[in-house]
């Protein structure tokens, strides 16, 4: 599960999902700095990311967390007024950020992305015309990429545990150690491919990357299917649990890079092969994606914590828990993009 929930993260960066009217994501980001220059390209980040940053770690997450606080917190031994809690979370900690932390790091690689555009836009261009050479090339743009993804992840996987997350004090400002260089690079790479542009090259519509999503869903697969034989050999007693011998980091690390990679061209190839398929419920959602995802933290917990105590089977309280979080994130999100600030931002 850790191996999906750290792949969406690297997703965000490298491909994305475009918003009508302002663009998140690396592939977006020059097309955005050409046409608005960097001081308004950097506004707008800074307000499609950074306040959302801050209304989800000083509003959002404390109340997200607050039902953590009752449950392991009895009556009678400590003070069970929210506000004590929220002070004491923002002045002692833990401060968690939740699933805001990668707005912070999408805004420090959106100002690099800037800084790259001023002082070495034709590096970054000589990078997008040779992604785009491999446009009808795809197994060789795979192949390569899969290469470039090895390289970054597996010496800082090799260094760093895969639960190592660089956190500066109690500030909610967190990045998984391992995954740093995993996160720029991808980024950059996006940069590049968004350099040429999106209606060419390996994004292309009726490209050759689109036409062989089975391709890399199959690679995607099984190279989870690895990460899955390195967790089960992790917890058999195979090897020693707390200290497992550096082969296993090895191919673990591998395999992760491996499906890193694999999902990535994985995504936007299922995306663009089924782009005028009609799916109702996602068609619905997409302009309140954004939304959800900022949102749906405070409803997870919360249907969580209603729903512990009941003697209810696994599968209904999973089913309550994810029918809760949607609708109630979703609704959320309707009934705030009603209003014209927030509209603009999320």
């Amino acid at each position: 599960m850790s191996a999906f929930v750290g792949l969406s993260d690297e997703l965000i960066g490298a491909v994305g999902t475009p918003k009508s009217g302002d663009q998140d994501v690396a592939v977006y980001a020059l097309g955005s700095l050409t046409r608005r220059g960097t001081a308004i390209f950097l506004q707008r980040r800074v307000w499609r990311l950074g306040v959302p940053f801050l209304v989800s770690i000083f509003v959002l997450m404390p109340v997200a967390y607050y039902p953590t606080f009752l449950r392991y917190h009895l009556p009678g031994i400590t003070d069970f007024n929210f506000f004590h809690f929220w002070w004491h979370t923002l002045a002692i900690g833990p401060w968690p950020s939740g699933s805001a932390w990668f707005l912070w790091v999408l805004l420090v690689l959106d100002a690099i992305a800037a800084l790259l555009w001023t002082i070495a836009h034709r590096a970054v261009r000589a990078l997008g015309q040779l992604i785009y050479a491999l446009r009808d090339r795809p197994m060789t743009a795979f192949a390569g990429f899969l290469v470039f993804s090895m390289v970054i992840y597996l010496p800082m996987r090799l260094i760093f545990d895969a639960s190592s997350w660089l956190v500066p004090g109690h500030y909610p400002l967190p990045i998984q150690t391992s995954r740093i260089l995993l996160y720029a690079g991808y980024f950059c790479v996006g940069v590049a491919v968004g350099e040429v542009g999106l209606r060419v090259g390996v994004l292309g519509e009726n490209g050759a990357l689109a036409k062989r999503w089975n391709v890399w869903l199959a690679f995607a697969i099984v190279s989870y299917g690895a990460i899955l034989v390195m967790v089960y050999i992790h917890h058999s007693g195979l090897i020693d649990f707390n200290s497992p011998p550096l082969w296993w980091h090895t191919a673990y690390g591998l395999a992760f890079a491996a499906f890193s990679a694999a999902m990535t061209f994985t995504v936007p190839a299922v995306f663009l092969r089924f782009e005028r398929s009609s799916f109702w419920l996602l068609d619905a959602m997409r302009p309140s994606a954004y939304g959800i995802y900022l949102l749906h933290f405070v409803p997870l917990i919360w249907m969580q914590y209603v729903v512990y105590d009941p003697a209810f089977p696994a599968f209904v309280k999973f089913a309550i828990v994810f029918a809760g979080t949607l609708s109630i994130s979703w609704a959320l999100t309707l009934l705030l993009r009603k209003l014209p600030v927030a509209a603009r931002m999320i």
